[in-house]
């Protein structure tokens, strides 16, 4: 995710991320700039074409088009917008996990409460690998209640993090380290962590309709290139630049739309799961050394 500063105008306006619209849209431009001072040459010097210039219809479109922009925004901006409020309980429910270990279990089952401080530190960082489709040793701290090779191993490696953190406080019920009560309330904060991994899996693995995607595309495409069909005969060379700037408004719009609404991965938009998994696991070791 990039960091920024909102309120410099300035800088956001004339300074281009590798990220932004306008790099990534460029070939396409081109192609509409070029297409469309063709089709003036051919109208306006040759004479080859004749058109009634009109703006009507592409006034009509141009709001339809606009509604199903807007929707494409919101459904997309949804979907980010819970991933970080799923990321943002995950935090809380780890740090709470974390202050009853500390204050619930006594000092004789220290191995057991650092087993499980290093687990739930590992969580994020198995997480946000696995929205992303891999998984990343080095991020791994060792614990001796499941290895990292069996943790490379495992299909759905979160669910594996929270086995064995499962494993780890029913076996401190049965030394006596934690009492019947204790146990519920541990087990009500490894069930959030669980629901987190599955509704951010919901949202990764639950893409806009396919028809819906493919339809948009084609409306801006085909909005686009036949505007300069009604805008010749009034703007002639100057409807190449108003084309180009419209197309790049209504592109830019879907391409953000596409990013976000998968908000896990690496863009320069989606969230920032490294910087919040690296959160959590200093906040758990500070937790950890409290008496």
């Amino acid at each position: 995710m990039v960091a920024y500063n909102p309120k410099d105008w300035l800088k956001l306006i004339f300074i281009f991320h590798k990220s932004d619209t306008f790099r990534m849209l460029l070939p396409a431009l081109l192609l509409a700039a070029l297409y469309s001072i063709l089709l003036t040459y051919l109208s306006v010097e040759l004479h080859y074409l004749e058109f009634k210039s009109t703006t009507v219809i592409h006034s009509l479109l141009g709001f339809v088009i606009s509604l199903l922009l807007v929707f494409r925004t919101n459904t997309a901006y949804d979907r980010w917008w819970e991933g970080r409020k799923l990321w943002g309980e995950l935090v809380n429910s780890s740090r709470n996990f974390a202050l009853k270990i500390n204050t619930m279990m006594p000092n004789e089952a220290k191995d057991t409460k650092d087993n499980l401080y290093i687990l739930i530190g590992n969580f994020p960082f198995v997480l946000k690998e696995h929205l992303r489709g891999g998984f990343k040793s080095k991020d791994i701290e060792s614990n001796t209640t499941i290895s990292v090779e069996d943790l490379n191993l495992a299909k759905h490696k979160p669910n594996a993090i929270i086995w064995a953190i499962e494993k780890e406080i029913v076996q401190a019920r049965q030394q006596q380290y934690l009492s019947a009560e204790a146990l519920l309330m541990l087990n009500d904060e490894l069930k959030t962590m669980a629901n987190v991994c599955g509704a951010c899996e919901r949202i990764k693995n639950t893409p806009i309709p396919y028809s819906y995607s493919m339809f948009l595309k084609k409306f801006i495409f085909a909005y686009v290139f036949t505007m300069p069909l009604g805008f010749v005969f009034d703007f002639k060379y100057w409807t190449a630049p108003i084309v180009v700037f419209i197309f790049y408004a209504f592109a830019s719009i879907e391409l953000i739309a596409e990013e976000i609404e998968d908000p896990f991965g690496t863009d320069a938009n989606d969230l920032p799961t490294d910087a919040i998994a690296l959160t959590i696991r200093t906040n758990v070791k500070e937790i950890a050394t409290f008496n």
